[in-house]
């Protein structure tokens, strides 16, 4: 990564930690759109223009003549009144409101630290090519929508699936750089490959969480831990061809979605075992520790939401809870890459302790 002067890390990592937020924000609101159904009440991507809110009755009817249109209307919300489409309307327009202006909060700052020297060299590059995944996150994000616009009135789940990934990817780099920016003078070494699957494992686990709520899986199967009453319920893998049963079978999306989930459990208890026994340095048992409390919320609030019959509060907590089960994993496995290294070091030289009576008189011998 290239170069920042010292006086300059705190404010590009607080900036970074504040994008980050923003994009957590905005990641929480879009889960609430999607579950009070309100995603595809903007029926068109107008990045610059759409930014101003209707501020007349004129504009208020031209919206909702544009969303009457559309396939939910016709085939779900046929009769809503305007002050019904005006409720789901706000959700969706909050949403799109906040990427916007997460845009702007992202490069403005970064164009004047570039230009004050405050960064440089890869690390420019690599905020330069963040800006541009924020870019396409957006675009995603309508490619997303007009799926729901066509024929059938719900979005594609692989292209939920896919905005709900780039944007843990976004948070996940900035957090990363961040920490990176914390921890430039410290020697750096590989992530643990317990670690790097654990990491994996959860972003699984939020995109198979995606297709759950994409294909409404999640009404299936409100019990735990059985699904109809066995733990491997009939049903999976019945559609031929058989990569079909991930994307159009619920019962294999929501079984898959809990195995992942009983693996991760396994997982995280191996890469806090890990580090208890095997990293001196406390820095990362302090990361495991946020790690582990994540994934106990996080496994309560799925098995909460799915016995609640996917109550609004309890799932858009779920989704919330998988952006931090992400960033603490993510935060324990880059904690390990610096003690990995400093542990490497100090194995590497010669330890050096203050040398006994007996020593200090055989050397003295051997000099005479």
């Amino acid at each position: 990564m290239g170069s920042v002067k010292r006086t300059s890390q705190r404010a590009v990592r607080i900036w970074l930690f504040v994008c980050a937020a923003f994009v957590y924000a905005i990641l929480v609101v879009g889960g609430v759109t999607r579950l009070t159904h309100s995603g595809l009440s903007i029926a068109e991507w107008q990045p610059l223009v759409g930014a101003v809110p209707p501020l007349s009755d004129h504009d208020w009817a031209v919206l909702f003549e544009k969303y009457q249109a559309t396939p939910e209307y016709r085939l779900v919300n046929s009769g809503m009144a305007l002050a019904g489409f005006k409720q789901i309307f706000w959700w969706e327009y909050a949403h799109r409101l906040m990427a916007r202006l997460a845009g702007f909060v992202f490069l403005l700052p970064l164009l004047w630290f570039a230009w004050s020297g405050k960064v440089s060299g890869n690390l420019t590059r690599r905020l330069a090519i963040l800006f541009v995944l924020g870019g396409l996150q957006g675009a995603l994000g309508w490619y997303m929508v007009a799926s729901g616009l066509v024929d059938d009135p719900h979005v594609s789940p692989l292209r939920l699936a896919g905005h709900l990934g780039l944007a843990l990817l976004i948070i996940g780099t900035m957090l990363w750089t961040a920490w990176d920016l914390g921890a430039a003078d410290a020697p750096r070494g590989r992530v643990p490959a317990l670690a790097c699957a654990t990491v994996a494992a959860v972003f699984l686990m939020a995109i198979a969480g995606a297709l759950v709520a994409g294909t409404r899986a999640g009404y299936a199967y409100n019990t735990f831990p059985l699904m109809n009453g066995a733990f491997v319920p009939p049903g999976l893998l019945q559609i031929s061809p058989w990569y079909l049963n991930f994307r159009d079978n619920i019962t294999t999306i929501q079984f898959t979605h809990r195995a992942i989930a009983w693996a991760l459990i396994g997982l995280v208890a191996a890469l806090w075992g890990w580090i208890r026994r095997s990293v001196p340095a406390p820095t990362a048992r302090v990361e495991s520790n946020w790690m582990l409390a994540a994934l106990v919320l996080q496994i309560g609030l799925g098995i909460s939401t799915l016995l609640s019959g996917v109550a609004l509060p309890l799932a858009a907590a779920h989704q919330a809870g998988a952006v931090l089960l992400f960033a603490a994993v993510l935060w324990t496995a880059h904690a390990l890459s610096v003690q990995r290294a400093v542990s490497a070091n100090l194995t590497s030289r010669p330890f050096r302790t203050a040398r006994s009576p007996a020593s200090r008189d055989q050397r003295t011998m051997r000099q005479v």
